[in-house]
């Protein structure tokens, strides 16, 4: 019964009902990690959930790439934000309105809530067929939707939509509490409203996802639009650090993410700021036009030189293109200036991986291991580590690096392999031999399960 829930609540997602629960990307989406967006989302939330009473470093944030501007939060303290939202988005104000709207579905409880309301509309009707509805709903499909429209199963969608609305302008409460309290502006958040209640002219089949899976209600907009006019801090100044990250964050999205020819168009080269170059710089690189990104990149480093990202931009337009040992002290000097970056870290011991020298691969074993003490879902540093070890002699540790690699990436079956590998390599009753049981256990639960579904 527990499986069959965890799928109904992934399709309801998907088809819009609710704002707080995963549902899984499709082919043109995916999950993307970059070391200095997830820093800058980090300096937006972090006064947020500390106001909030919650620990930093216990929220996940993750960056969907999708063009559709959505936003979610799932189990284990998870906040989702797709890459369409962080780059539509005008100023910092309406992306931290966004995050502190999320915080509200976590500390309302709305996730274990969410259940109990699922549960409810399965006492009412077949949830497959409610599902039934909601994808004819969401495709714009009459046809489909008529088909399983049974009174029962509208009564239960109803409820169902009736308890996304509550959630809603709970979490909007929460908010601008939490805006308050931070002394921010809520008109970002207002805004942002306002983008979406532009939507929900559109039909169906057109809107973003946001505008679906958060219901939006004439009474919202006027909760938000009376609380930014009695707020004494609407109009706060946002701080220029926080202004220059959103800039630089929004041009590194366009320059990897767009065609090079509309990064161009919206970054002209007669632009001097640090976000132009930045995004034409990443657009020409993508383009392997490197004659122009490398001194577009050298002119901003030359301007910040204790800038990690810049360092880390240009190891990588080296690495990529066959120079890796040029790339190595540009990666190097990025993590001496940001030392607690797991990502910059698994940078660095890739190219020294690479090279190969004397002594790199002790090196590049080292920089895995304070990386994979800071963050252990990176299914590359694990794949990196298997290497490293294999190089070193260590194939006990090897195989169990791949069993975790092969584990976090889906494949469950082949982690089962390389656990009872690691087992039979390692000392029986160590810490590693007990990893290496531990996700044997875990990678045949999830194999049994597959074969099931």
């Amino acid at each position: 019964m527990v499986a069959k829930r965890a799928v109904g609540i992934v399709v309801l997602l998907q088809a819009a009902l609710f704002a707080t629960g995963l549902s899984a990307p499709s082919a043109a989406q995916g999950l993307i990690r970059d070391a200095e967006i997830e820093h800058t989302i980090r300096a937006y939330a972090t006064p947020l959930l500390r106001a909030a009473s919650l620990v930093p470093e216990d929220v996940n944030f993750h960056l969907l790439r999708s063009p559709e501007l959505n936003a979610f939060v799932a189990r284990g303290q998870r906040i989702f934000l797709s890459t369409g939202l962080l780059m539509r988005s005008e100023h910092p104000g309406q992306v931290i309105g966004v995050i502190a709207h999320e915080i509200g579905h976590i500390t309302g409880g709305h996730l274990a809530r969410l259940e109990g309301a699922i549960s409810d509309a399965e006492d009412q009707a077949l949830i497959g067929s409610i599902i039934g509805i909601a994808i004819g709903v969401l495709a714009g499909d009459p046809g489909a939707a008529a088909a399983g429209s049974a009174k029962a199963q509208d009564i239960a969608l109803q409820n169902l939509l009736k308890f996304s609305r509550t959630q809603e302008r709970s979490a909007d409460q929460v908010a601008v509490n939490l805006l308050d309290q931070t002394q921010a502006s809520a008109k970002g958040l207002l805004e942002f409203f306002e983008v979406l209640q532009d939507q929900e002219l559109l039909h169906r089949s057109r809107q973003d996802s946001y505008v679906i899976t958060h219901p939006l209600t004439r009474d919202r907009i006027a909760f938000m639009e009376d609380h930014v006019a009695k707020s004494r801090y609407s109009n706060a100044v946002i701080p220029s650090a926080l202004k220059a990250e959103h800039d630089r964050m929004t041009a590194k999205l366009a320059g990897f993410l767009n065609p090079t020819s509309k990064t161009l168009r919206d970054y002209k080269a007669d632009d001097p700021s640090v976000a132009a170059r930045y995004a034409r710089s990443i657009a020409y690189y993508r383009d392997a036009n490197l004659k122009e990104a490398l001194p577009l990149i050298d002119s901003l480093i030359a301007q910040m030189p204790d800038d990690p990202w810049f360092q880390e931009l240009k190891g990588q337009m080296l690495f990529e293109n066959a120079r890796g040992a040029e790339a190595l002290p540009f990666y190097q000097k990025s993590v001496d200036l940001r030392p607690n970056e797991p990502l910059l870290r698994v940078g660095l011991a890739h190219v020294l991986i690479e090279l190969d020298g004397p002594g790199m691969i002790q090196k590049a074993e080292a920089h895995l291991k304070q990386a994979l003490r800071r963050e252990r879902y990176m299914p590359i540093a694990w794949r990196l580590a298997a290497i490293t070890y294999g190089r070193n002699g260590e194939l006990g540790l090897s195989a169990l690096s791949l069993a975790e690699y092969n584990l976090l990436t889906g494949h469950p079956f082949d982690a089962m392999g390389q656990a009872q590998k690691a087992m039979r390599l390692l000392k029986e009753g160590e810490p590693a031999w007990l990893r290496a049981q531990d996700l044997f256990d875990t990678a045949e639960r999830q194999h049994k399960k597959n074969r099931k579904n």
